[in-house]
This record gives C-alpha cells, sequence and structure tokens, in this order.
C-alpha cells in the first residue's frame, strides 16, 4: 500500500507541470490561437522564477516573476499572430527556439545552482500542486459558466459573428494568450523551484510538447486534462524509479517511452473522436482574423 500511495504521490509530481501547461494552451486555443511555444515558456517561467528565487531567497517572489515572464513572452506571440496576423506556428516554434536559446546564454553560470523553494505540505506535494488542482475547476467553471469564458469560446468558434455582436475579438483573444502563458510560465517555475529546486539546462525536456499533445487528449476539456496530465505523469514517474533501481534497459528507450506513448494516445484518440463530427476542437482554431470595414 505504502509503495501504491508512493506511486500516486509521484504521478502527481511529474504530471503537476504538464497539468498547468495544458491548461494555459487550452486556455488559449479556446479563443483560436494555437501557441507551440509552450517549451520556451516553460524554459523562461523556469529561469526567471529560479533566478528570482535565487537572488531574493523568496520563491514566492520567484513564482510571481515566472508567472508574468509567461504572460509577458506571450504578449509576443499574441502580436505577431493576432494583431499582425502571423502564422500561428511558426510564431509559437520560434518562441520555442528563442526560449531555448535565452535560457542557455543566461542560466550558463547558473547550472547545478539551488534556490529556495517550495516544500511539501501535505501528502509530500507542494502548495503549487493543490493550485493547479484548483485551477482546473477554476478553469473549467470559467469556460463553460462566465461571460468571458464564453466570450472566448465564440471568438474561437466564430470570430466574425462576434465581431457583428459587439465583441472586441482581439482584446478577448490577446486576454486568452496571455492568461495561457501566465499558467505556462507557473508550469515552468515548478520545475526549478520544487520539482527540482535547482537550474538545469533545457530541464523542461520535450515536457512542452507533451502539453500539448495533452490538449487533443483532453479534447480541450479541462476536467479531462488533470486526469491526462496524471496519466502521462504516472509513466514518467515509472521510467523515473526504472532507473532507479539500475534497471538494465538501455536509458534511451526508457526516455522515448512518454513520447511514444504521447503518439500512441494521439492516435487511439484522434481515431475515436474522428467517428464523431467534432472533437470539442474550436472552429477557428488557427485562423487568423481580420476585421471587417465598413
Amino acid at each position: 500500500m505504502n509503495l501504491i500511495l508512493k506511486t500516486i504521490i509521484a504521478s502527481i509530481k511529474s504530471g503537476t507541470p504538464l497539468l498547468l501547461a495544458t491548461l494555459g494552451e487550452i486556455v488559449a486555443e479556446k479563443g483560436g490561437v494555437i501557441n507551440l511555444g509552450l517549451e520556451g515558456l516553460m524554459l523562461v517561467g523556469a529561469l526567471v522564477g529560479f533566478s528570482v528565487s535565487h537572488h531574493t531567497n523568496n520563491p514566492v517572489l520567484g513564482l510571481f516573476a515566472a508567472i508574468i515572464a509567461g504572460g509577458a513572452l506571450s504578449c509576443v506571440h499574441a502580436f505577431l499572430t493576432i494583431t499582425l496576423r502571423c502564422n500561428q506556428i511558426v510564431s509559437g516554434l520560434a518562441l520555442t527556439i528563442f526560449g531555448s536559446g535565452l535560457t542557455s546564454f543566461f542560466g550558463r553560470n547558473m547550472v547545478g545552482n539551488t534556490a529556495p523553494g517550495f516544500s511539501p505540505i501535505l501528502f509530500d506535494l507542494d502548495i503549487i500542486v493543490f493550485i493547479g488542482i484548483l485551477l482546473v475547476i477554476a478553469v473549467w467553471f470559467i469556460l463553460n459558466h462566465t461571460r468571458w469564458g464564453l466570450n472566448l469560446r465564440s471568438v474561437g468558434e466564430n470570430p466574425v459573428a462576434s465581431d457583428a455582436m459587439g465583441l472586441n475579438v482581439f482584446r478577448i483573444r490577446y486576454a486568452g494568450v496571455i492568461v495561457g502563458g501566465m499558467s505556462t510560465g507557473m508550469s515552468g517555475a515548478y520545475l526549478s523551484l520544487a520539482y527540482t529546486q535547482m537550474w538545469v539546462e533545457n530541464m523542461v525536456a520535450g515536457k512542452g510538447w507533451i502539453a500539448i499533445a495533452l490538449v487533443i487528449f483532453a479534447v480541450w476539456d479541462p476536467l479531462k486534462a488533470l486526469l491526462g496530465s496524471y496519466l502521462f505523469g504516472a509513466v514518467m514517474a515509472t521510467i523515473l524509479r526504472i532507473q532507479a533501481v539500475g534497471s538494465k534497459a538501455p536509458v534511451y528507450i526508457l526516455n522515448m517511452a512518454p513520447y511514444v506513448v504521447t503518439i500512441l494516445v494521439l492516435v487511439v484518440v484522434t481515431a475515436f473522436e474522428g467517428m464523431r463530427k467534432k472533437m470539442g476542437m474550436p472552429e477557428a482554431l488557427g485562423v487568423p482574423f481580420a476585421k471587417e470595414k465598413g
């Protein structure tokens, strides 16, 4: 029983950064904007959060700094894709490359350093884990039961009709992308301030890409994102445990496992949901909006 409890706790810990990033991407995509820059946003959030905590000895300030950094960097993606109507895929990929290069440069002198972080408060879980669970409920409620959430979904489904109804499509989409970036920044901070409490170059290690896949796995539903994130967290935790006991399995094969599982899950989910007319994907996802003149 003790082993089962430890496995569950490890799964939750490993799944929390995925959950926070997935929630952020769901919010952005519900407004019609794809952000493939999660990997870069998480890296920037991790480095900014770690740096602030390291220099102030205050992890709370580090967490807030990471959230702000994630939102600020998302503004760049929002400006390029919403205002300038650039290709959302290209902009997101550029954001990932930018975040990776930026953190490698500014974090090169901090590799291996430690910083004050968040200690466990209950069942060996820290406060960010519980914040993540609360955010699931909050995002679900906001998207389904508040005016702002319904407006966000409206501009993601049909921005032209939403504009005709008097909604400010640009402002609503900006808000969705920025809020999503803030959640992703928090995800990065979790890695450096709670999960490891140290800085490691490229410590996100592909989790941003898994989070993007989890959005599809969860069919854009925050509640299903919770299940999916912890499921993938269990896979990663199991791999770490196998490596820790000195398994003879090739380390490269083990490290590939989460991504192989991601691909298989996407294939299964897409095949199953393909029999339906819709998966819950916003109709105008990835489609730039140009306000008609006159």
